[in-house]
């Protein structure tokens, strides 16, 4: 079985881990997207550490996703776009990742005229994270559907994925895990799931995503 390409969200400073950095630009060919995310968005003003990772993913064919919370449809539109347009102007980023997604049919037209929104700012990848199987309409309306993310334990655990999946291929579903010990088989587990996208760390906690994947321990 073909392994699954990384979705990496780094949500650490190149200042602070430069080596993290370094390491996930030596592996693009490996990476699917990496989600830039400087201050939960874009932050205040441009990052110049930031945007100098960025071009350099981007340089290697990596797309760069900007992070915008959603708050579960609860945020404005208005809010969620202009995150959006601030990770386009100060960071070139060439996609988006919508993170705390709804998950329910009620919220379907809200994240539609998101996306709408989205691809004219420019985003030619388009993530959404629910972290759960949503509302199958929500896979119309994205390139990349999150349908689990949370710790290894119930990761192990998790079901199989609704009969709805089946009529989509498995790059358009993507599994974010932490919390995973040394040697637990997270890359066949989503295989065996058909997320043709994951990302397996490390790190626990309240920042989880502070760690790299353990599939970037060995720098193929």
């Amino acid at each position: 079985m073909k392994e699954p390409m990384l979705l990496v969200p780094l949500y650490e400073h190149p200042a602070d881990r430069p080596e993290a950095w370094e390491r996930l630009i030596r592996s693009a060919g490996r990476l699917h997207s990496v989600v830039l995310n400087p201050d939960s968005g874009p932050g205040a003003a441009r990052d110049e550490r930031f945007a100098a990772v960025a071009a350099r993913l981007r340089d290697a064919g990596v797309p760069v996703l900007g992070y915008a919370d959603t708050d579960y449809g609860r945020r404005p539109h208005a809010s969620v776009v202009r995150d959006l347009l601030s990770h386009r102007d100060w960071y070139g980023t060439d996609g988006a990742f919508l993170d705390q997604t709804a998950a329910g049919p009620e919220l379907l037209p809200h994240y539609r005229r998101l996306a709408v929104a989205a691809r004219a700012a420019g985003a030619g990848t388009l993530v959404l994270n629910p972290g759960t199987h949503p509302h199958p309409g929500y896979a119309e309306v994205a390139d990349l559907l999150v349908t689990f993310e949370g710790p290894w334990d119930a990761y192990r655990e998790a079901g199989t994925a609704p009969s709805w999946t089946a009529g989509y291929p498995a790059h358009r579903f993507c599994h974010l895990v932490y919390a995973v010990p040394p040697g637990a088989p997270a890359a066949e587990l989503a295989t065996e799931r058909r997320a043709g996208v994951h990302c397996a760390v490390p790190g626990g906690g309240a920042h989880p995503w502070g760690t790299l994947p353990y599939a970037l321990e060995d720098p193929r």
